[in-house]
């Protein structure tokens, strides 16, 4: 959908739930027209540090597959060593989604978190939180029911959104073209009771004021207030 005929609105969304058969949840987010795999798992471990506490934790992986941009990309794992940029994004995601834990309800155990990008335009990183999100939640869905968790460890729901300025003017949801040529370009998560989880922001081409920072961040929470909701909706249809 061009930003001609959706204004300062997110992309169309889509989730498909249970994508995959073998991990405990999985979506694949369509939002525009970048698409992200995200695969939630847990395991009955936790890290060193945390052996012997009670308390649980939340890795998460993303990666960008070979033709998900117009031009091949190599794989890290052929390379030997993930990208800056790669280590940075699942740093971010892991972090946004450990917020929406109480990892002493959960105890000693890990979740990990998968994130593919099959086709990039734009927001991989947001959409990648927003779908990470409803794939944990459909994992944790499935372990209560098969009784492996007691109590539900999920204590909000938790999305992202990119927020920019291009030329001049305060945009939501920026898709490639828009992110190439944006003067300010940002990255904000939120959970459902409208807190902020991460604001990362930065001036690509000149500064932005006090008052087109609230302009976007307004955009944003609009926008994750939207993307919940269909995060809600689609765990109905589950």
């Amino acid at each position: 959908m061009s930003r001609t005929n959706r204004g300062n609105k997110i992309r169309s969304v889509e989730f498909e739930v249970n994508y995959l058969p073998s991990p405990k949840g999985s979506v694949l987010i369509k939002q525009g027209n970048t698409k992200v795999l995200c695969c939630a798992n847990m395991n009955e471990n936790v890290p060193p540090f945390l052996r012997g506490t009670g308390t649980g934790w939340l890795n998460a992986e993303y990666a960008m597959l070979p033709w998900s941009t117009h031009e091949r990309i190599s794989r890290e794992s052929v390379r030997g060593k993930q990208q800056g940029r790669t280590m940075e994004i699942q740093r971010l995601i892991g972090r946004s989604l450990r917020n929406c834990l109480d990892f002493k309800v959960l105890g000693e155990k890990t979740f990990t978190i998968d994130c593919d990008v099959i086709q990039a335009d734009g927001g991989t990183r947001t959409a990648a939180i927003t779908g990470g999100f409803l794939a944990l939640r459909l994992a944790v869905n499935k372990l209560l029911a098969a009784g492996t968790l007691k109590v539900d460890p999920i204590i909000s729901h938790v999305a992202a959104v990119s927020v920019g300025i291009v030329n001049g003017e305060p945009l939501l949801d920026l898709n490639f073209e828009e992110d190439y040529k944006a003067e300010v370009d940002t990255n904000v998560v939120m959970n459902d009771k409208g807190e902020y989880l991460e604001i990362q922001g930065s001036a690509e081409e000149r500064p932005f004021t006090h008052r087109q920072l609230n302009k976007m961040l307004e955009l944003a929470g609009s926008g994750i207030i939207e993307l919940i909701e269909l995060q809600k909706l689609a765990l109905k249809g589950e």
